[in-house]
């Protein structure tokens, strides 16, 4: 783990002096394309669901997440730069800075909200033994195309089977999932229905 962590500060930092001049000009387009700030704020569930600030480049209008947090693919509160954003996971780049802070990793589950927590069953709770990742196994084996409970279960399944390899191999199915574009949005759904199956996941081509 200890190395874990030296891997995500030496790629985070190295990460934004590469990215800079990229980060400036989304920064410009979106204070460009429509009014409001160029980051969105929101509190996650960080590890041990420890409470944290995550940063992402605001992709929706001002208080969007007012009428609810489900995003379809035509959602009008999506901006226009807000939808190339998404479309290439490029809001995603300010948590590079949440990596250097310590509340998130390069690799891990994704941190959901805090009232989702709360609704974990005990076995769900072991996905925040790690800390969250920008990206994770359930990204890299159907991401938003998942019901809530697959994700959940590929997540438990990943900190029960973490290693430093599994974390370079979800590092580069990240990087053809990126170029395929996949599973940038999902159905709407209730977020916990119950827990699912690893096995019939695997057997079923989600693993």
């Amino acid at each position: 783990m200890l190395v874990k962590r030296v891997c995500d500060m030496v790629v985070a930092g190295v990460a934004l002096s590469v990215l800079s001049p990229l980060l400036a000009a989304i920064a410009l387009w979106i204070k460009l394309d429509s009014r409001g700030p160029v980051l969105f704020r929101q509190v996650r569930a960080g590890r041990y669901g420890k409470p944290f600030t995550i940063f992402k480049f605001r992709t929706m209008v001002v208080d969007a997440e007012k009428s609810g947090y489900y995003t379809a693919a035509d959602d009008p509160r999506v901006t226009r730069a807000g939808r190339f954003l998404r479309a290439t996971s490029l809001d995603e780049l300010p948590q590079l800075f949440n990596i250097l802070k310590g509340d998130m990793s390069i690799v891990g589950p994704r941190p959901t909200l805090l009232y989702q927590v709360e609704q974990y069953t005990e076995r769900q709770r072991k996905r925040l033994e790690m800390r969250p990742g920008v990206t994770g196994w359930a990204q890299v084996n159907g991401r938003n195309a998942l019901s809530w409970p697959e994700r959940i279960e590929l997540d438990v399944w990943y900190v029960e089977h973490w290693s430093m390899w599994l974390d370079i191999k979800i590092v580069v199915k990240t990087l053809l999932v990126w170029l395929k574009g996949e599973g940038v949005y999902a159905e709407k759904e209730k977020f916990v229905v119950g827990a699912g199956d690893m096995d019939k996941l695997v057997k079923g081509g989600g693993a």
